[in-house]
């Protein structure tokens, strides 16, 4: 069974038994899914590359050197890590926004990087990664001849 509108655009018909706020679940939980993956894709991170290199930065604020785990397969770059869990024992939030938990996050590199070479590091927060080309993936300049 299908109800039209008068401009053609079709209708679902409410059906006595299902659950009728079901669509508004699946959006509300498709709204807050970035809220809940805060520490995976909301803290700031910067890719870029030199003639020689692609270098990686991204804030890691109170994770601990040692907390930390980078590995490279292949073109992706994965970052891991854990931040301190607060006691919240006794404690009432009016907002409450800094990371807590697990930090995961992976993405693909435009290309091949020589994983023996990788230079990390921890500076004030923020972890750079400096990652080699392959000399396959480094620009080269092309000569033109004239006739």
């Amino acid at each position: 069974m299908e109800l039209m509108r008068q401009n053609g655009n079709s209708v679902r018909p409410y059906v006595t038994g299902l659950r009728p706020f079901a669509e508004f679940d699946r959006l509300f939980s498709e709204m807050a899914a970035p809220l809940a993956g805060r520490t995976q894709d909301t803290l700031a991170a910067n890719l870029y590359e030199t003639d020689s290199d692609f270098v990686f930065e991204m804030a890691v604020p109170g994770i601990h050197v040692d907390d930390l785990d980078i590995s490279i397969e292949g073109r992706q770059l994965t970052v891991q890590g854990n931040y301190p869990q607060a006691d919240s024992e006794g404690r009432r939030y009016w907002l409450q926004s800094m990371p807590a938990g697990n930090l995961n996050r992976t993405l693909t590199l435009p290309s091949h990087v020589n994983v023996d070479a990788v230079n990390a590091r921890v500076s004030n927060g923020v972890l750079v990664l400096t990652m080699p080309k392959v000399e396959e993936a480094k620009a080269r300049r092309i000569a033109i001849s004239s006739e």
